[in-house]
Order: C-alpha cells, then structure tokens, then sequence
C-alpha cells in the first residue's frame, strides 16, 4: 500500500437488479477519472445467473430454461464462470484504485478472499481456498469472487452466501467445478445468518486486510434514478 491509509466509501444499496448494480459500478469507477474515489458497494440481487469471460457463450436453450425458473441471465465481463446470485447473498463491489493500495491483481483476489476466510471465522467457520478462486468450506463453496480491473480500478467482486436458497445452484455446475458444492454461512451453523448480521463482520474484515479507513456514503437521485428497496 501507497501512503496512508485510503479513505473508502461504504454504499448500501439494499435490493438492486443485477442490470442497475452494473450502472452504479461503471458510475464509481468513472469517479477515478479524476483521482482516488475508493467505494465499497454492498448489495442484493433478485435471482440472476452470471456468465464471465472465461466461458464461450452458453447455448440458448439453458438460458432459456434458466430464465423460465424466474431469474434473470446477464453475461459479465468479470472473470470466471456462471455462478447465481440472489436475496440472502451478501454482494460485495470494491470500486477501488489498486495505486492506492498494491498494483497486484493476484494480490487484490488473494485480499478479498482473506476477508471472506477471516470473515467465516468470525463466525467460527473454517474455511479455506483452494486451487479454484473463491472461499472454500471442504468441498462446498461459500463465496464465489469474480473481479474485472482495468487501469488498476477494479470492479464486480464477490458474493457470500448467508442464508440464500441453495436450491438455486442445482440447476447450474456453479463456477464451471465439477464434483464440487455449494453451502452458506446458515448451512454451516445451523440457523439463520442473514446478510444484515454479516455486513458489520465483512467491514471490519475488509477494513483490516485492506489497511483502510471505511466511511458510509450514500448514492443520491442523480446516480439512482433505478432504486431498489433497502435490504
């Protein structure tokens, strides 16, 4: 890390649509245009499917019968795999500038993930990672991480399972790993873990992997003007 500590803004979003959360990523990141503009955006989706780069496209007959399920399929310029997003799942986009803290992008996943295992932890989970990218408990995983970064600003970034409908996951091979499962924070525990008891443990993990002082902002009308019901 440069300096100091960098300042990064803290922005809940509540329940957004997968489409709205891409705009308001793209609006954080032009931010930088004009120097360090650090933000943390912390959401839910509706159901929705995500593809990544590192996957020819799917053929239409499965997107097809993914959408008939309910949910949404929107292709990404993330790295990885198709993975599922929905109520219950911690989202988290770091918008950050990686000049600010280390020009390194293996660097920046190996950080995220950290947060997430120090984040398990907390909870008395032991989780781990593994060969494949993500967080890992045994064989089931419980955060995938998917980032894009251009000119050092990153963007898109993980999603932690809390207390999310697994059965979501049985209708795709998450993250493109067979013989692999899926499981949450809930699963592990036995009881309820819902995203608003898991946002507090995931600032503070990330404040202390990330050396960063965290700040709460808000996204006013102009950046909004999609909105969604806080979560």
């Amino acid at each position: 890390m440069q300096g100091g500590r960098p300042t990064v803004e803290v922005v809940r979003l509540g329940l957004v649509s997968y489409q709205e959360a891409l705009r308001l990523q793209q609006v954080y990141v032009n931010r930088h245009r004009s120097g360090p503009a650090h933000a943390l955006l912390l959401c839910q989706h509706p159901p929705v499917y995500t593809t990544g780069i590192r996957h020819k496209p799917y053929p239409a007959p499965l997107l097809d019968r993914l959408r008939l399920l309910g949910a949404d399929v929107h292709r990404t310029n993330r790295g990885g795999l198709i993975t599922f997003h929905g109520p219950g799942q911690l989202v988290c986009y770091p918008i950050l500038h990686l000049g600010s803290f280390k020009k390194s992008v293996r660097w920046y996943v190996s950080e995220l993930e950290e947060t997430i295992i120090s984040v398990c932890s907390r909870f008395g989970i032991d989780a781990s990672t593994s060969p494949h990218t993500g967080v890992w408990v045994g064989d089931n995983k419980i955060c995938a991480v998917g980032i894009h970064c251009g000119r050092y600003v990153t963007s898109h970034g993980l999603a932690l399972n809390c207390n999310t409908d697994m059965s979501w996951f049985g209708h795709i091979v998450p993250c493109g790993i067979l013989g692999k499962g899926v499981t949450s924070l809930s699963a592990e525990l036995q009881r309820d873990v819902c995203v608003e008891e898991t946002v507090p443990l995931l600032l503070d993990a990330f404040k202390d992997r990330f050396h960063c002082r965290l700040t709460d902002g808000q996204t006013d009308k102009t950046e909004r003007d999609g909105g969604g019901s806080s979560a």
